[in-house]
């Protein structure tokens, strides 16, 4: 403590404000999505007034993002979740249904179209660089549309 008194404002500010961190040997890349500052639409609503849904859904479409700046024109991203036996899903989209839900759909290894509804106390997600669904067409950036749409209002 610093003996420091906060107004009320001040109090409500911090209480607000995200906090995130991260350690890590290699520095070469994009600057980490723990590190960069929330987008505006994102910081907007405080983090006490969003479920978990929607934080979980807003941040991991920043890491999706951020994933995909370190990808070559080759490769795209796609997911895979931990203790289970899904594999990989080819992202072609996020959802979540507050209070607690979160929603990947895509498609699976096979092509096949794959969802996956997931709480989110039981949120493990992986993201994976894989080999282009199309080589003759150009990468999908999945991260950079969904990250636009958090600043949509519906």
């Amino acid at each position: 403590m610093t003996g420091e008194i906060d107004t009320a404002a001040e109090a409500m500010e911090a209480a607000a404000m995200t906090r995130a961190g991260i350690a890590r040997c290699d520095r070469s890349g994009p600057e980490p999505a723990e590190l960069q500052p929330l987008p505006e639409a994102v910081a907007r609503k405080p983090v006490g007034e969003k479920s978990p849904a929607e934080w979980a859904y807003e941040r991991i479409v920043l890491y999706i993002r951020n994933f995909e700046e370190s990808l070559n024109p080759e490769e795209e991203a796609a997911l895979g979740f931990a203790g289970s036996n899904t594999g990989l899903i080819r992202i072609a989209g996020i959802g979540f249904f507050a209070p607690d839900l979160v929603t990947f759909y895509g498609t699976d290894g096979q092509g096949h179209r794959t969802q996956l509804i997931q709480h989110v106390s039981q949120l493990n997600v992986a993201l994976r660089a894989v080999p282009k669904a199309r080589p003759d067409e150009p990468a999908q950036r999945i991260g950079f549309r969904l990250a636009e749409d958090l600043g949509r209002e519906d």
